[in-house]
């Protein structure tokens, strides 16, 4: 539910237009500082990613789960400087900052049958440069959340769709329209790694621990013979850009049985997290929601 903090957003927005004024590699630097912070003391982002890394990469060693943790909030705090440029440089900037793509052919031939694509946008890396750049390649019509604090809502609107991307809401008129999109071939996106709202989802392992994970991926994919394809845009080191990879997903993922579509959703997400696991949003409480009967790994 969005809420009106107009004092906290102006301050957000001013801060935002100060960091685009700065070059990337200054943005993300500023990001390593502010993660390192975040590592640092024992905020909630820290707790959350060290129980999230004990869970799902429990085979490392515990000092390397600790060097994994501090990484990634380093990469959360790049995530969070690097804002200004992704969202308020103008589309002929910001766009250069794609330096190499990785599987486009595999974008490219599934758009080539016909039948619309579902592409599917994890938590890792700079999600906002995968929408962009999709946008600007292939059009895609994405579902939107509007942010709890209201008076954010235009700039965050204006920032996703002003390389072409068209927002729809998450409701029964937003599903409708991401259908209809599908019908005349288009492009669709989803975040496959949300919880989704209670009745939406089924639990089905992701890195070995039940996860309750959304079925309407797998509506979509099944009812429109759409292909699924996965994007991530990996952070380059020195503030350098970004590389696109992106990736068809598992077998099974429009299967009829939910428990099948949905685990084989995770066993990809969990595919293209292990290959960058410095660079998810491990600080995602993924786990929230938990089987009948089982305590909350949040403490």
């Amino acid at each position: 539910m969005s809420r009106s903090r107009p004092r906290r957003a102006a301050g957000i927005r001013r801060l935002l237009r100060l960091l685009s004024w700065l070059p990337l590699p200054v943005a993300q630097g500023i990001g390593v500082l502010l993660g390192g912070t975040l590592a640092l003391f024992p905020t909630s982002l820290r707790r959350i990613t060290r129980t999230n890394l004990d869970l799902c990469l429990g085979d490392l060693a515990p000092a390397e789960r600790r060097r994994l943790a501090r990484r990634s909030l380093i990469e959360t705090g790049k995530t969070a400087a690097e804002s200004g440029a992704v969202w308020l440089w103008p589309p002929q900037r910001v766009m250069p900052l794609v330096r190499e793509t990785v599987g486009e052919d595999v974008m490219e031939q599934a758009v080539a049958r016909g039948k619309g694509v579902i592409l599917a946008t994890p938590h890792l890396g700079s999600w906002e440069m995968s929408g962009l750049h999709a946008a600007v390649r292939f059009g895609i019509t994405s579902l939107y959340r509007p942010p709890r604090m209201a008076e954010l809502d235009q700039l965050i609107r204006g920032a996703r769709e002003r390389t072409g991307a068209r927002l729809v809401p998450t409701d029964a008129g937003g599903i409708r329209a991401l259908y209809q999109a599908l019908g005349r071939g288009e492009v669709i996106g989803i975040l496959p790694d949300q919880e989704p709202a209670p009745g939406a989802g089924v639990f089905a392992p992701w890195f070995g621990q039940p996860a309750y994970t959304m079925l309407l991926l797998a509506r979509l994919a099944r009812k429109s013979s759409a292909p699924v394809i996965f994007i991530y845009a990996e952070r380059l080191p020195w503030g350098r850009g970004f590389r696109l990879h992106y990736r068809e997903a598992e077998e099974g993922i429009a299967d009829a049985d939910p428990q099948v579509a949905a685990t084989a959703l995770n066993r990809t997400v969990e595919a293209c997290v292990r290959a960058l696991p410095v660079q998810y949003q491990w600080s995602y409480r993924r786990f929230r929601h938990r089987p009948e009967g089982e305590p909350s790994v949040y403490r």
